[in-house]
């Protein structure tokens, strides 16, 4: 499966491509950026994450999109909809790369994601698992308007907070 391109005012949501492979071995090579998200990775690794990002779309039918600045067609991250093998549920996740952090493109790209989760695939709720260390994330999750609901032990990273989004109607309101 193709991810369907999104636009918001500022940015584009399309599939992710080997186009990534370079913003997103920047990220991963920094573990004061990635280290919420299993960075640090060398450079095989963080191909094979962007492998296993691609594939999440034929095996789940949705997944995260790269994101762009549609002006000049500039990576800024990556961020959409995720769920693999031990997620408790379907998750909005996002990654911002550190030239592009505080512009706002976080909540601006996952509120287009939640709007497809909700008004194209039927996803009535949704959450953000986030580190209780990562204000960061946590202070995109409450732009959006979701609110900690508890823990929960990912066996890879380990303690997280389950971040609830507004459920789909209270979203469109």
């Amino acid at each position: 499966m193709i991810a369907p391109t999104l636009t918001t005012d500022r940015l584009t949501l399309c599939a992710l491509s080997d186009a990534d492979i370079a913003p997103l071995t920047a990220f991963y090579g920094s573990e004061d950026h990635s280290r919420f998200v299993g960075g640090p990775m060398d450079p095989v690794m963080a191909w094979r994450a962007l492998a296993k990002e691609i594939g999440h779309w034929t095996l789940k039918g949705f997944g995260r999109w790269s994101v762009r600045r549609t002006a000049c067609d500039t990576p800024v991250g990556i961020v959409g909809l995720w769920e693999p093998y031990g997620w408790p549920e379907p998750e909005i996740g996002w990654y911002i790369y550190a030239d592009h952090i505080g512009h706002g493109y976080a909540p601006e790209a996952a509120r287009a994601a939640r709007d497809y989760a909700y008004q194209t695939l039927g996803w009535t709720t949704a959450i953000s698992l986030i580190d209780d260390a990562n204000a960061a994330s946590q202070s995109v999750a409450t732009k959006l308007g979701a609110s900690p609901e508890g823990p929960f032990d990912l066996p890879i990273f380990g303690k997280t907070i389950i971040w609830r989004h507004p459920s789909a109607t209270k979203a469109r309101g």
